[in-house]
Formats: structure tokens, C-alpha cells, sequence
């Protein structure tokens, strides 16, 4: 991932510093604002939004990660550091009311894209993203298609507010890893998937769309302890026996530490995703994504076989 110095300035140099691209549907709750638009358009919408520009939003589905993530840059450790990026289809003239609530919350938040309707996704490269979580599918889409890490964050509860410690959950298969596996399974069925993976057990899978977040999530572990640290990962993912063992040895080979692994078999992932209490949780498959958004923040990964 290139990424841009970091913005902190209490934050050691470095190029590993992990940049998030977020739109603010995803950080606060515009339900109201976007139901203006819907019904009344532009012009209403922009009245609204300037009329009530000093109203503080309230928090969205994303915020509570979003302020977990920017809490990382607080503590007296010398990692690289963590960015986020405000990624708005606003106008700058609608979006103060958007930048006034960061500031009413202290957010950490210095830089913005306003494109007054345009994709803004666009703006990735120049801000040195390598993360975008976004409400707009067809931005998600795009940022994935050039080769960005990208997620649509969906309605649901925000997960994890009362916790300290910083969870985030990933699915396997077309997310961390590519979906050279799945396509197996997809198109020949459960047993010929296995035998395959039986076969190619010591042969690392292909790094997915989510690999290059997974790593740096583990810099920013690494400079903690194992026994006391912010940051909790785990992988949740369908696989059973045999098929778990090249995912293991795929992160062995890769120098990744996860810190939790839940082999489900087909199980449902909601209730497990529930008791990890997961801030967010990042999946391909709609199935997975319906399971998980009615106990925790999810987000689609529309990448892989089961989204062509």
C-alpha cells in the first residue's frame, strides 16, 4: 500500500502508515438528510444541510471503529500510525455541517474530498489510500476493480462502542485471501473444493483484496504486546477440516499473525461475530453479510467468483 507521511505528527515516519478513505454516510447517520434528497432533491437538500449545519449529526454505523482506529494515534508507541480521509459526495458548502460534527466529536479528521456529486473515490491515489469504506456500492465496486481494498458499509448496529479494544473481523476467501479456492468450490462442488485443498495445502493462497489491510493492522500490533494489545483480529470463514490447514500455513508463510480463527463449517457467522463483538466484519458473500450485519457492523466486499 503507498501511503502518504502521516498526518499525526506525534506519529513516526513512515510509509506503512494504514490511510482509510470513509464517506460520511458511513461515519454519521444521514438518513434524514439523504430522505430530502430522495423526495426533494438537490436544492431542498442543500437548504437542509445549511440550515442545520451547526445540528450535530449522530454517530453511524462506521463511527465507532472510525474512532477506535484514530485512538491508536494517541498512545506514546512508536507504530505506524493510522489516517482517515473524509470522502464525501457533498458539496464543501453542504459538508460543513459534516465537519462541524467531527469537530464536536474531536476527531482527528484534517482532510476532505467535497466532489458536489462526482465519485470521490477517485481522490484515493493522491490522499495515499489504500482502504475505502463507503454506503456507495458502485464507488465500492470501482476502488476494488483498481485494485484498492474497498467495502460497503450496510444498515445495521453499530458493534463494539462499549469496548476498548479494537476488533475487526474478515472473512477468508476473496477478502484476505484471493478466491482461487472458492472458484473451486463454486464451480465443482464441496468435495472436489476439499480435495483441493487437501492437495495445495503447502501451497500459500494468493494474497485478496484485504491482504495489504491485514498487514497493516499486524505493524500496528507488532509494536504492543501480545497479552496487552488495542488491536484483536480473527478470521471467520466457512472452512472446515482439511481446508483449514492452508489458510494457516498461507499466514505462516506470510509473516501475518491472526489472532482468533473460526473454522465454521457452513455454520451461520452472526452469533460467533456477536461473541468476538467485532467492530466490523468484512465478507463476500450476501449470505454471510445478512447473518452478521443483525449483531455487528458489516461491510460487503463485493470481490471474487460470487460477485461476477
Amino acid at each position: 500500500m503507498n501511503h502518504p507521511e502521516p498526518a499525526n505528527s506525534g506519529q513516526a515516519s513512515s510509509d506503512d502508515v494504514l490511510v482509510i478513505g470513509i464517506s460520511s454516510r458511513a461515519l454519521f447517520d444521514l438518513r434524514d438528510s439523504h430522505q430530502v434528497y430522495e423526495s426533494e432533491g438537490l436544492t431542498a437538500y442543500s437548504d437542509y444541510q445549511v440550515r442545520r449545519e451547526d445540528v450535530h449529526l449522530k454517530p453511524g454505523v462506521a463511527f465507532p471503529l472510525v474512532k477506535k482506529l484514530l485512538a491508536l494515534n494517541d498512545d506514546d508507541i512508536d507504530h505506524p500510525g493510522v489516517e482517515v480521509i473524509l470522502l464525501s459526495r457533498n458539496s464543501a458548502d453542504t459538508g460543513l455541517r459534516i465537519f462541524n460534527t467531527i469537530e464536536h466529536f474531536g476527531m482527528k479528521i484534517e482532510r476532505a474530498a467535497f466532489t458536489g456529486g462526482e465519485s470521490p473515490y477517485r481522490y484515493m491515489e493522491a490522499y495515499g489510500a489504500g482502504l475505502l469504506l463507503s454506503t456507495n456500492a458502485g464507488d465500492v465496486r470501482k476502488a476494488l476493480e483498481k485494485g484498492y481494498a474497498a467495502a460497503t458499509i450496510l444498515p445495521g448496529s453499530a458493534s463494539g462502542e462499549h469496548s476498548g479494544q479494537l476488533r475487526i473481523a474478515f472473512d477468508g476467501d476473496a477478502v484476505i485471501f484471493s478466491d482461487e479456492a472458492e472458484r473451486v468450490y463454486q464451480e465443482r462442488g464441496l468435495e472436489a473444493f476439499s480435495d483441493s485443498e487437501r492437495e495445495a495445502a503447502k501451497r500459500p493462497l494468493s494474497g485478496g483484496p484485504f491482504k495489504p489491510v491485514l498487514e497493516a493492522l499486524h505493524k500496528i500490533q507488532s509494536a504492543y504486546p501480545i497479552d496487552d494489545n488495542p488491536i484483536r483480529t480473527a478470521l471467520v470463514t466457512a472452512r472446515s477440516a482439511p481446508a483449514h490447514k492452508r489458510v494457516v500455513l498461507t499466514l505462516r508463510e506470510w509473516g501475518i499473525r491472526i489472532d482468533e480463527a473460526l473454522f465454521l463449517g457452513g455454520r451461520s457467522k452472526g452469533e460467533f461475530l456477536k461473541t468476538f463483538g467485532a467492530d466490523i466484519f468484512f465478507d463476500d458473500q450476501q449470505v454471510h453479510v445478512e447473518s452478521a450485519q443483525a449483531h455487528v457492523a458489516t461491510a460487503h466486499v463485493p470481490s471474487g467468483v460470487t460477485n461476477e
